[in-house]
């Protein structure tokens, strides 16, 4: 991990689990260890207060000279905008971003937008660290808007994940391993202690 904490490297994580699993904060150490600029693309809208208090949450967490540039529906267009070779971008979530295309007016913009962001994702110049909830080890739910939600996120997260250098899966605050970049030597993670 060493070489793709080089500011210099472009590297293209995806950071996958459960809610208070360590996503955000991990992304964050990711991000202070390239010691660049950082922009944090927020795609959640505080439509409640429960998510209010979220958002604040991890506001108050953030270093205040870290730009934010709240986007819940364009990132891809978003993520054109604010890469850059001297830049680590921080997208948080992409499950919220779902959620706003799947509920929002306009029934075309799941299609238009995911398609947008695999297109361009490959050519993005930077480190751009992207973090989801994994939603696919529970039942299947009963209902069809949740069962379809479930088909799009894990969909998402494999052409994602194809796409991306390293994919990581966080369980109890531990960063697990899913895909190394080529070459790696097998170092550990930032996060990983030793016991």
């Amino acid at each position: 991990m060493r070489d793709e904490l080089n500011s210099h490297q472009p590297v293209k994580i995806l950071i996958l689990g459960g809610v208070r699993s360590g996503k955000s904060r991990y992304a964050a150490e990711i991000a202070t260890a390239r010691a660049t600029a950082v922009t944090v693309i927020a795609t959640g809208s505080a439509q409640d207060a429960e998510m209010a208090e979220r958002i604040e949450l991890h506001r108050a967490h953030r270093p205040k000279e870290w730009l934010v540039v709240e986007e819940p529906i364009r990132l891809a267009a978003a993520l054109d905008a604010a890469c850059a070779p001297s830049r680590t971008v921080i997208v948080d979530c992409l499950t919220l971003w779902l959620t706003n295309l799947m509920c929002g007016a306009d029934p075309g913009a799941l299609r238009r937008e995911s398609t947008a962001l695999l297109e361009i994702f490959p050519r993005l110049p930077g480190a751009c660290v992207l973090v989801s909830n994994e939603v696919g080890f529970g039942i299947v739910p009963a209902n069809a808007l949740a069962r379809r939600f479930a088909d799009e996120t894990g969909k998402l997260h494999q052409d994602l994940g194809a796409l991306c250098d390293r994919v990581v899966l966080m369980a109890a605050g531990l960063p697990l391993s899913l895909k190394e970049p080529a070459g790696s030597r097998g170092e550990p993670l930032p996060g990983n202690r030793a016991p």
